[in-house]
């Protein structure tokens, strides 16, 4: 294999940083020809139903997408993660599948057929994983620039109201030594008002998730507001309470009680596992531990916005290393199929601790599978986010 005598990855990352924001594909081709002798190179996207991987090409035309669940190998490496090598009909031709991952968040694909003897070794796949990882850090840079790695992405148009909540969120997934936490949002290119979001510091992670009132831009205005609201107070270090206290102030400000924004809000101590809670609304909260999956009874407080200066608490619990919780949307725990038979808890519960064995982002998406087979498989009537987290805690350290 060809590879310079300092290495080729520092070299190829280096590339990758200088190449323009719409020549990262070419780029890419041209790297891996040149240091592992690749012979064509595809660059696949997730949809944002994560149904498809959607090849990006010179828009508007575009190639073959590859079904994510229909046990391709494309399809098998990006669901779990790893990279996946595919033999070809062509002597001594392989092709590898690998995962392009950013901190947890899972963007898509790259296919690479090259010589078998190019990732013999103790390194050579690896090698590829660490390009692809490279390779996606890049594609979130270029996003700010080009609009192309984003219409890749869609096998259809998006309304406004999706439009706004998708540049809304900040990922589908994030993972640190602590946790991994993966999300899901339904349906996905006409979602409303339900989102989620999350934030990291060195001693905490927050999140929460909001269930916007109303349908389409009228539902993605007031969630932009709520968020973005609950952004600015977070940004300004006080309690959960507070932050929960300024959004309220903020949506009731705009709307006067007329539209209110029902919000579950939670800061996890990364050192302790201590958790504050504040139940602003509809989301609800299930925890499986040892196995069992319960929901956590809170005190429904007022959602945000709903009354001027409403004064809100939060309650307090302990998560232990092994736990998973799940947050849900009133889309998921209050859906109403065309007999008028709620999902409810039962459902929710048995379907949560029948993907006890998937990733956070399989679990969340196999709460959405759930709901779409109970409306009869069609698109989900009503917003749907569903948002899971592993919890690990702090590890020991080995000094």
């Amino acid at each position: 294999m060809n590879r310079h005598p300092a290495g080729w990855l520092g070299l190829a990352e280096n590339a990758l940083r200088q190449a323009p924001p719409t020549a990262l594909l070419a780029t890419t081709r041209s790297l891996l020809a040149q240091y592992v002798q690749a012979r064509n190179v595809t660059l696949l996207l997730a949809d944002y139903g994560l149904t498809v991987l959607q090849p990006v090409t010179h828009l508007p035309h575009t190639g073959e997408a590859a079904t994510i669940r229909d046990g391709s190998a494309a399809g098998r490496a990006f669901t779990a993660e790893a990279p996946v090598v595919e033999v070809t009909d062509e002597p001594d031709m392989v092709l590898v599948h690998v995962p392009i991952t950013v901190r947890g968040d899972r963007l898509g694909i790259v296919s690479i057929r090259l010589p078998e003897s190019a990732i013999q070794g103790a390194s050579g796949v690896l090698d590829l994983a660490a390009f692809a990882t490279a390779l996606g850090h890049e594609l979130l840079v270029a996003e700010r620039d080009t609009d192309l790695y984003l219409q890749a992405r869609r096998r259809r148009r998006l309304t406004l109201a999706a439009e706004m909540q998708w540049q809304l969120l900040p990922g589908r997934g994030f993972a640190r030594e602590e946790f991994t936490l993966g999300a899901h949002l339904e349906p996905a290119y006409a979602v409303g008002g339900d989102n989620f979001d999350w934030s990291v510091t060195d001693d905490a992670l927050t999140i929460t998730v909001t269930d916007g009132q109303g349908q389409g831009t009228q539902a993605a205005l007031l969630t932009n507001l709520a968020v973005n609201a609950l952004r600015n107070a977070r940004r300004a270090g006080i309690s959960l309470e507070d932050q929960a206290c300024l959004a309220d102030q903020a949506v009731y400000g705009e709307y006067v009680g007329k539209m209110s924004a029902p919000t579950l809000l939670l800061r996890i101590e990364l050192a302790t596992g201590r958790t504050a809670v504040v139940d602003a609304g509809s989301p609800q909260l299930f925890r499986m531990r040892s196995g069992v999956v319960e929901r956590v009874q809170l005190d429904a407080q007022l959602p945000l916005g709903m009354f001027e200066e409403t004064q809100y608490r939060a309650e307090r619990f302990s998560l232990d290393p092994g736990d998973r919780l799940i947050i849900v949307s009133s889309g998921v725990h209050a859906a109403q199929n065309a007999g008028s038979d709620p999902f409810g808890e039962q459902a929710l519960r048995e379907t949560i601790a029948a993907a006890r064995g998937g990733s956070t982002h399989e679990t969340a998406r196999a709460v959405v599978d759930g709901l779409m087979q109970y409306h009869g498989g069609e698109e989900l009537p009503a917003d749907a986010a569903v948002v899971c987290l592993d919890w690990r805690g702090k590890q020991p350290s080995a000094h």
